[in-house]
């Protein structure tokens, strides 16, 4: 079956409509989420009472022979295999996708769809032969798949925003791990892990960051559904930025440069700021730094800084940061820690408060800001730990 190919020129990307066999989509489906242990890994199905019988009609329905809309698949190719589209004489989606992108597909919009089809499929021996509509949305960059899912995916149950881009969960991951100039390591769910040295982080906390640098904001709760909306439109704002993403990237990048540098100074004494380490072993000093960063270089919520001034500012950062953690690397440890001093830092955040986890976002976006504010360049830290 020939495939329909269409350009979207605000994205830059393809739209590509075809039919396939119910089984070969489902099979397409499994052999991508195969590492993430099947489709419960992207969106849950729905469960409440009303969904339940909703989707028992639709599997009726498709044991019945109904056409269901259009399933959206995102991928995210490079540069090179892009250039080669649109692809004349393709038929199948293995004919416009190189193999490594076919583990890593992402169902954008059709969740429910896909789960009903299963079940048809499992209960009705006939389903897999029959012919679905499937649209691939094939792009260069998370960024344009984040876009294309928060602002033509309307109409929807509700989603958190943690769960919109663990739709984008592998694409993004395999992105920070091409983009972000430091090796850096990942656990997931599937490879789970612990910190034990810098630039180490879990996969929920990368896309933690990832919303929290976007929304400026270092409270932000991933798990209650998207009501605000004017989070969306920050969201959607600073994805119509073309370098948006990058500098997200180059943001994780300097935490990664900087967290090396404090990992060098480590006396191995107990205590749970005793080591340079210990600073961005918690998610708190991470948040609270690309925070910083975001409001310092995008600008505050509703105040948003134009592309150029983005631009300027997040070069300014890059070189101020890279030059401190220059310093810190001609430094011995034992003056890496009397940069650092931790002891100050202990004494902070060992103050009896409630809401300790807000209030430690605190301590740390303030002490970052006034980094910021001092282009990087301080004797020791103590200033930014008091800062709040």
């Amino acid at each position: 079956m020939l495939m329909d190919w269409l350009f979207d020129g605000r994205t830059e990307c393809y739209s590509v409509q075809t039919t396939m066999r119910i089984g070969e989509y489902l099979e397409l489906v499994k052999e991508a989420h195969a590492a993430r242990g099947g489709l419960s890994g992207q969106r849950d199905t729905l469960k409440t009472t009303t969904a339940k019988r909703i989707r028992d009609r639709m599997v009726a329905d498709i044991r019945r022979g109904a056409v269901l809309p259009p399933v959206v698949i995102g991928a995210v190719v490079d540069n090179d295999i892009f250039a080669t589209y649109p692809l004349e004489g393709a038929t199948t989606p293995r004919d416009i996708l190189p193999e490594p992108t076919l583990g890593q597909l992402a169902i954008i919009d059709g969740m429910q769809r896909t789960a009903a089809l299963a079940e048809a499929a499992a209960t009705d021996t006939s389903v897999p032969a029959r012919r679905m509509r499937v649209e691939f949305w094939i792009t260069r960059s998370v960024r344009t798949m984040v876009y294309r899912m928060l602002v033509l995916n309307t109409g929807q149950v509700p989603w958190t925003l943690s769960r919109q881009l663990s739709v984008v969960f592998e694409p993004l991951l395999s992105e920070i791990k091409e983009r972000v100039p430091d090796a850096i390591r990942v656990f997931t769910p599937d490879q789970p892990g612990r910190r034990l040295g810098p630039a180490e982080f879990s996969s929920d906390a990368l896309v933690e960051l990832y919303i929290s640098f976007s929304l400026r904001k270092t409270n932000v709760d991933t798990k209650e559904a998207l009501s605000d909306e004017f989070s969306r439109l920050d969201f959607v704002e600073n994805l119509s930025d073309t370098n948006f993403q990058q500098q997200f990237y180059s943001t994780l990048g300097l935490l990664c440069r900087l967290d090396r540098s404090f990992c060098r100074f480590d006396p191995g004494a107990p205590g749970r700021f005793s080591k340079g380490r210990n600073i961005f072993d918690g998610q708190p000093a991470r948040i609270g730094f690309v925070v910083a960063i975001a409001q310092y270089v995008l600008g505050r919520p509703g105040m948003d800084r134009s592309h150029a001034e983005r631009e300027e500012r997040m070069a300014q950062v890059e070189a101020q940061a890279s030059a401190l953690a220059d310093r810190l690397d001609a430094m011995d440890p034992h003056a890496v820690g009397e940069f650092l001093k931790l002891d100050v830092l202990s004494e902070v955040l060992d103050r009896r408060v409630g809401q300790v986890g807000r209030y430690e976002r605190g301590v740390f976006s303030d002490a970052f800001q006034v980094l910021l504010d001092e282009k990087f360049d301080l004797p020791s830290m103590e200033p930014c730990w008091r800062a709040n």
